[in-house]
């Protein structure tokens, strides 16, 4: 089988690097049958630090930190914020503890986590909020990455670039630093969690990581798929589904923010969201909100909604009919609006759980008509880029459209990322 050969390949490789780490919580507990009632492992913990004579604090102090400084911003910050997360979990007067004995407790009751060590792929992009100051025709973009680290947990990290129609994009440097967001939980009104994340201490969007915060998430934050979303007012916002992963269960959640430095986190209900692979369109369709879903693992389905946390039922609308699609069929992100109609990339499952792209165009007024798809892959996993963590898989979570261009970045093998480009009227004339 040979995929529809009118794309372009960029040389860029998106590796990961093990070197870049974030500070995370840590929170030791007592296993099952050797809890102490009235004295939980962290209270024995800190009455050790409390214990500790002037010299042996010192020490500790210059070992716990010295290490960090080397890579990170605004340690003493971090590490006081979390002594304060500890002292009010135990009930602690936190002025009652000098700040060096405050720091080190901190210090305890954190870990040093490598968030890409292992992988860094299935991206998705959407344009960068600040567009200001480019070369005419060229777009800033943000791209998100899923990253693997210790324990198979997923963590969203993010890249930014440039890009011209009729080259490939330029990625902007890495730093190496990335920066601890301040996180607050919160009840709204409905009773339903609100997680908020500031990344304000990131000079770049690259220094901002979204790691694993609940439970619902403890296993990892997979597959974001952004959109720019534009309400019927003109506002506009960026949100992002995204399957968390509990180690037991999965379930699509849903990002929000405005500018990428802070950032929103709730759950999605209803029957359609117990699942993987939701991508919500990038405005209202027919006054509603709409979005495609997999949740019965085998078609791509339709769901419109009145409200954008729930979503129920929903129809199938693509189902699977090429043989490199028989096994399953799901989306590779949000729909794009082009002037033929909406632009859906697919991930198709083969043989030897071989996962390809390709698209299909659905009908722009009633997306539940499946007006052409490719009859081949677009992108297939090739003899040089099939090896990896998961072999044999290609894998996107959203691409752009400019100037009748698609940028498609990918992951390959569940291991690294790339770029390819393709001519829109390309893609619309091997559909059939």
């Amino acid at each position: 089988m040979r995929g529809a050969d009118i794309k372009t390949y960029s040389d860029i490789l998106l590796r990961p690097d093990p070197a870049r780490t974030v500070i995370r919580p840590f929170a030791p507990e007592d296993p099952i049958g050797f809890v102490v009632p009235g004295h939980p492992r962290a209270g024995r913990i800190v009455a050790r630090v409390l214990g500790m004579t002037g010299e042996q604090l010192a020490r500790d102090r210059r070992r716990a930190t010295d290490s960090l400084d080397e890579r990170h911003r605004d340690v003493d910050a971090v590490l006081m914020r979390r002594f304060e997360q500890v002292a009010k979990q135990l009930a602690l007067d936190p002025l009652a503890i000098d700040r060096p004995r405050a720091l080190l407790i901190g210090a305890y009751f954190c870990a040093e986590y490598s968030f890409e060590a292992a992988a860094l792929f299935n991206p998705s992009i959407v344009p960068h909020p600040d567009q200001s100051g480019l070369a005419d025709g060229a777009l800033r973009f943000i791209l998100s990455l899923r990253g693997i680290g210790e324990g198979h947990v997923s963590s969203v990290t993010f890249r930014t670039g440039t890009w011209r129609p009729g080259r490939m994009p330029n990625m902007d440097p890495v730093s190496p630093t990335a920066v601890s967001p301040i996180i607050e939980q919160r009840g709204d009104d409905g009773g339903a969690t609100t997680i908020r994340i500031d990344c304000g201490g990131s000079r770049d969007v690259s220094e901002s990581v979204l790691f694993p915060i609940t439970p619902s998430q403890q296993q990892g934050i997979e597959d974001l798929r952004l959109v720019q979303f534009t309400e019927q007012d003109g506002t506009q916002c960026y949100y992002g589904t995204y399957t968390a992963f509990s180690g037991a269960a999965a379930r699509s959640e849903l990002l929000s923010s405005s500018d990428f430095r802070s950032f929103e986190m709730r759950a999605l209900h209803g029957d359609a969201t117990r699942g993987k692979g939701m991508a919500l369109f990038p405005r209202r369709v027919n006054g509603r909100y709409a979005m495609l879903g997999r949740h019965d693992n085998e078609n791509i389905w339709l769901l419109e909604s009145d409200d954008l946390y729930t979503w129920n039922a929903g129809r199938r609308i693509v189902m699977p009919y090429y043989p490199w699609e028989f096994v399953q069929l799901g989306n590779c992100g949000s729909p794009i609006e082009i002037e033929e109609g909406w632009l859906v990339l697919t991930h198709g499952v083969g043989t030897v759980r071989n996962y390809c792209i390709g698209a299909c165009l659905l009908d722009r007024d009633d997306p539940s008509r499946v007006l052409a798809r490719t009859p081949l892959p677009l992108i297939h996993p090739s003899a040089k880029e099939r090896d990896g963590y998961v072999p044999n898989v290609v894998y996107s979570c959203g691409a752009l459209v400019r100037e009748r261009t698609l940028l498609l970045p990918y992951g390959v093998a569940d291991d690294f990322a790339t770029f390819a480009t393709v001519g829109l009227d390309d893609l619309l004339a091997v559909m059939a």
